[in-house]
């Protein structure tokens, strides 16, 4: 029964957290434009305003049971997709977003372990 609660809360914060990152790339570009990698850059408003559209849509459709399957893969797909951003966070090395100080280690942790546990726990919420 607790673990029943706890993958329920879980899978709210899921969808608060997918509908404010999508918000956020609205309300922050500035945070999201520097890490596109520079041979996207021609297209980085655009990629922007597309990752906040699809995180958005993605936790709306995480919502109804009907679609929740269908926004699990939308979510770990998305979530592949941004692994070159990763590595260009890797490439760059030493840099700021915002008030955040990111590390090469930082952008190592974040993506072999920040990336698979999004992709676990987004997986993980659409299992009954």
């Amino acid at each position: 029964m607790q673990i029943k609660i706890v993958k329920q809360i879980l899978f709210f914060f899921l969808i608060f957290f997918y509908l404010f990152a999508g918000y956020n790339h609205f309300a922050s570009p500035s945070f999201y434009l520097p890490i596109i990698p520079p041979y996207l850059v021609t297209w980085a408003k655009e990629i922007n305003i597309l990752s906040g559209i699809a995180e958005i849509i993605l936790a709306l459709l995480l919502i109804p049971t009907t679609t929740r399957a269908l926004a699990v893969k939308g979510i770990i797909i998305m979530l592949i997709a941004f692994i070159p951003a990763h590595i260009y966070f890797i490439q760059k090395g030493y840099f700021t977003l915002g008030s955040f100080r990111i590390t090469p280690l930082l952008s190592f942790v974040r993506l072999l372990v920040g990336q698979p546990l999004l992709i676990l726990w987004a997986w993980w919420s659409s299992k009954k």
